[in-house]
């Protein structure tokens, strides 16, 4: 029997992704999600010639799926409405991508997303008694760490923005267009959301113990004591490993500078480790997911990797010739049946998913 609406909707919000994929009418059902806003359902029906249901906006999807609009002409909706908004963003992209490279530095200030009303209310609102004292703090402070959260975001959106429409330009890609949870977009049949990282310094730190070498920071601290270097104190370990390697790397001495030359010679070689074979990357990644942020979705990779400074590879997001050559390799050589399949664990449960990693680096 074919899968009806509520059975898709099951699986869909029980992430088995795979099991829809699997089927005809689940295929439908994804991509049929993917138009799920009132106006883009309104125009799919106004496409197809078929009377609009006289239900409210939250059954419209439902009843979209059960009038038997074909795949077809959902897919042909979808992409309709990308070109449409495609050329709004390809008109000023060339400007865009100017104005990103203006951005120099990416620091947070210490406030992130998750957290920055709570870093307020913790750090000033309920800690400081004193209102001259607050309006310094301010100015000083919090001004500052503010610019630089919304610079960061600021360029975390356009780069986000500029590097999906690279694959949903694509001519295998189908677009997401209705910012459906899960998916950004489909692989032929494969529904993928799209996530942007780097090397992880966790996923290192365990292949460095794996290979029975010490940590990257604890070698580097050995080497600053050694050539009297100063250890900041203030600094937490990521912020302070790059500073200590900048200092390092700065130093005349044979000592330094084959550390850091051995350093950077393990981090290649796992790039090219995970190039061959990035299983272990994507097993690592869904299992260290935050518990908040857990699902088992369909998971497309892109790790950014800048091989002349590693804490640089930030500024990869905007290197727009660098990344469509990449991306549209890899979608160009992937097949119809994109991605591997993987089977990781989370609090003793077992899951499984397709996921697959692009590595773009910078050598």
């Amino acid at each position: 029997m074919p899968l009806t609406f509520a059975q898709a909707d099951t699986l869909f919000r029980e992430d088995k992704l795979n099991e829809l994929v699997a089927d005809a009418e689940g295929r439908r059902f994804l991509k049929l999600r993917s138009l799920n806003r009132t106006e883009y359902l309104e125009r799919l029906f106004q496409s197809v010639g078929i009377a609009q249901p006289a239900v409210g906006s939250r059954k419209l999807f439902e009843a979209a799926f059960n009038s038997g609009i074909s795949t077809a002409a959902i897919e042909a909706c979808a992409r309709g409405i990308y070109r449409e908004e495609r050329e709004h963003r390809r008109a000023n992209e060339t400007e865009l991508v100017n104005q990103l490279y203006r951005v120099q530095e990416f620091n947070w200030g210490g406030l992130h997303q998750n957290n920055l009303e709570k870093t307020i209310v913790d750090n000033y609102i309920k800690k400081i008694t004193d209102y001259e004292a607050l309006c310094r703090c301010v100015e000083n402070e919090l001004l500052t760490s503010l610019r630089g959260y919304v610079i960061c975001s600021w360029y975390n959106h356009w780069t986000s923005i500029i590097i999906e429409d690279i694959f949903k330009d694509h001519v295998n890609v189908l677009p997401a267009v209705g910012l459906v949870k899960k998916i950004d977009f489909f692989v032929h049949d494969t529904p993928f959301d799209l996530k942007v990282t780097y090397l992880p310094e966790g996923y290192l730190s365990e292949k460095r113990k794996a290979a029975n070498q010490r940590p990257e920071l604890t070698l580097l601290k050995r080497a600053a004591r050694t050539n009297g270097l100063p250890i900041a104190t203030d600094l937490a370990s990521a912020a302070l490993l790059q500073d200590l390697w900048a200092k390092v790397s700065d130093h005349p001495s044979d000592e330094c500078r084959q550390l850091v030359e051995e350093l950077q010679d393990f981090r290649n070689a796992l790039v090219v480790e995970i190039e061959r074979d990035p299983t272990q990357l994507i097993r690592w990644l869904y299992e260290n997911q935050g518990e908040r942020r857990f699902d088992a979705s369909n998971r497309l990779f892109l790790v950014l990797v800048d091989q002349r400074n590693y804490f640089d590879s930030w500024k990869l997001k905007r290197a727009k010739p660098l990344m469509e050559a990449r991306i549209r390799a890899y979608l160009d050589g992937c097949g119809r049946n994109c991605g591997r399949l993987i089977e990781f664990d989370w609090e003793g449960d077992r899951y499984s998913t397709v996921s697959d990693v692009i590595v773009v680096r910078h050598q």
